[in-house]
């Protein structure tokens, strides 16, 4: 008789198999004990590439090691709750299917949620090197988030914030405890809706859980060509801010007007005083996302509004919590 599954790495793809490739052989050659039981699960999001050609030769490649599983229903959220279901594992991973894993990243992430002491951990995930052009610095937060780069620069120990679903891992009890994912929140095709892998998190750090940083167990997230433009940087930060409003609702100001909080518009204003008189490039450029940030919280905040004035039902998170294994 097998000992039981120790870890399994969850891989959510989406018509990337030209990339998944790397990624899966990246997680697979990982410097592991060879007697610790452990799988990858490959959540194919209904790909219609060849997605499923390329995983049954990953398959031949390194058997008994991969598993395949489709899910049909289109949505990251949707993809990750039910990796999460045909889990074996007492310990979760997730990375991305288009990023390499470090040789020791795998041990590394895992190494402290055997104890019971940390329910989750986080790990770093930077870019390949690269010429960011003029007006983006990698120094601001706000450039970091679009870029899917994580890199608190603290030491190893207690995070204070949510690790990126990029590289991160949850002992599988949190997820029985508290739900999976929200599928109200996450890329579905090609919306830019974002924040279901903080919110999850953020559940966890509220409820008073330890989430770890560890520094040492690093991924790299490649840059595509298409992300280094303005609109992108643009969009993302709209729709983040458009994200955050959908998962924390309507703040209870006193003071608003069509559902949104005066002090908003407020915010707003400042920040495109800002942007219009700041002088450097990357600076200048900071603000406008800032700008961006706050016209997609206005304009979540009034659909919000339209809504509950339709008498639709208001957004009930449990029922939008994907349920566990």
């Amino acid at each position: 008789m097998s000992d039981p599954i120790k870890i399994t790495v969850i891989v959510c793809t989406y018509n990337r198999c030209r990339r998944l490739d790397n990624t899966i052989k990246s997680v697979a050659d990982q410097a592991v004990s060879p007697s610790l039981p452990w799988e990858i699960l490959i959540v194919d999001n209904n790909s219609i590439d060849e997605t499923p050609q390329v995983v049954e030769e990953l398959k031949r490649r390194y058997p008994g090691r991969i598993r395949y599983l489709l899910e049909r229903q289109k949505g990251v959220s949707h993809a990750r709750n039910a990796g999460i279901r045909e889990a074996r594992g007492e310990i979760l991973v997730f990375i991305d299917d288009d990023e390499t894993a470090h040789p020791d990243w795998l041990r590394n992430l895992t190494a402290s949620l055997y104890s019971g002491e940390w329910c989750g951990v986080g790990g770093r995930v930077l870019p390949p090197a690269f010429s960011p052009p003029p007006w983006l610095t990698l120094e601001s937060s706000f450039n970091c988030g679009p870029l899917a780069i994580f890199n608190p620069r603290q030491e190893a120990g207690d995070l204070n914030e949510p690790p990126f679903g990029a590289n991160m891992a949850f002992r599988r009890e949190v997820f029985d405890r508290f739900g999976g994912f929200r599928t109200d929140l996450g890329r579905v095709g090609g919306n830019m809706i974002s924040n279901e892998d903080t919110e999850f998190g953020r559940r966890l750090l509220d409820a008073g859980l330890r989430v770890r940083y560890e520094p040492s167990a690093l991924t790299y997230h490649p840059i595509e060509e298409s992300r280094l433009h303005k609109g992108y940087f643009l969009s993302w930060w709209f729709n983040k801010g458009r994200s955050d409003v959908r998962e924390s609702g309507n703040p209870a100001d006193r003071k608003s007007f069509l559902g949104i909080p005066i002090r908003w518009f407020a915010a707003l204003t400042s920040g495109m005083m800002r942007w219009m008189v700041a002088f450097e490039p990357s600076k200048r450029f900071t603000c406008k996302l800032i700008v961006c940030a706050y016209a997609g919280q206005i304009t979540e905040s009034f659909h919000l509004w339209l809504d509950a004035k339709r008498k639709k039902p208001v957004h009930d998170l449990r029922k939008s919590v994907g349920g566990g294994p």
